[in-house]
């Protein structure tokens, strides 16, 4: 039997990651309750709108359930908004995550939806091809603690990272016809 991974449907990009999980050989699961948990082997956590994204894990009672997800070591991977919510510090915001990764992060940090750009990064772990990556309102890394592993920058700012089992994008990885990132966190199941 595949691996199941479950995407948060909360808010955000969901079925994007759904079917992106789907074309490298996994069973999907939208998680929108602390039930939903039980049923996946590992989770994705979409972009979106990260602080309405925290208020809804606040109102759906899902903070604590996902800290003991994370807490079995059941791979987490987060992009944009999922960064965000996987951050241990997000700067200038009083705004609920996670604190899965020992990372800082700046909200909208490229500039608003106007400065959203795409671009080919280098991530050693996927290969020599390059992977095409799609930066919408992202965040930008501006702290990594000592336990977390940088796996691919972009202009010197990390934009892909890795913690123990939590890996966490500021870009959309869904997005693109490239799966190997995707591919990557499954292997990671």
């Amino acid at each position: 039997m595949g691996k199941t991974i479950g995407v948060l449907a909360l808010q955000g990009d969901y079925f994007k990651h759904a079917v992106a999980a789907q074309k490298v050989g996994a069973q999907t699961v939208e998680v929108r309750e602390k039930a939903d948990l039980g049923k996946v082997d590992g989770l994705i956590i979409p972009g979106g709108e990260s602080g309405v994204m925290s208020k809804l894990l606040v109102r759906d009672g899902l903070l604590e359930p996902l800290k003991k997800f994370a807490a079995t070591g059941k791979p987490i991977f987060g992009t944009c908004a999922g960064a965000i919510l996987l951050s241990a510090d997000i700067e200038r915001y009083e705004q609920t995550s996670l604190g899965l990764l020992d990372i800082q992060v700046k909200r909208n940090g490229y500039g608003r939806q106007i400065e959203s750009f795409e671009t080919t990064l280098t991530v050693p772990v996927l290969g020599d091809n390059p992977v095409w990556a799609v930066f919408i309102r992202a965040p930008v890394i501006t702290r990594v603690g000592e336990g977390v592993e940088v796996m691919a920058t972009h202009k010197g700012v990390p934009v892909l990272v890795r913690q123990g089992s939590v890996m966490a994008a500021t870009f959309h990885p869904e997005l693109t016809e490239d799966s190997r990132v995707h591919e990557y966190f499954l292997a990671q199941v």
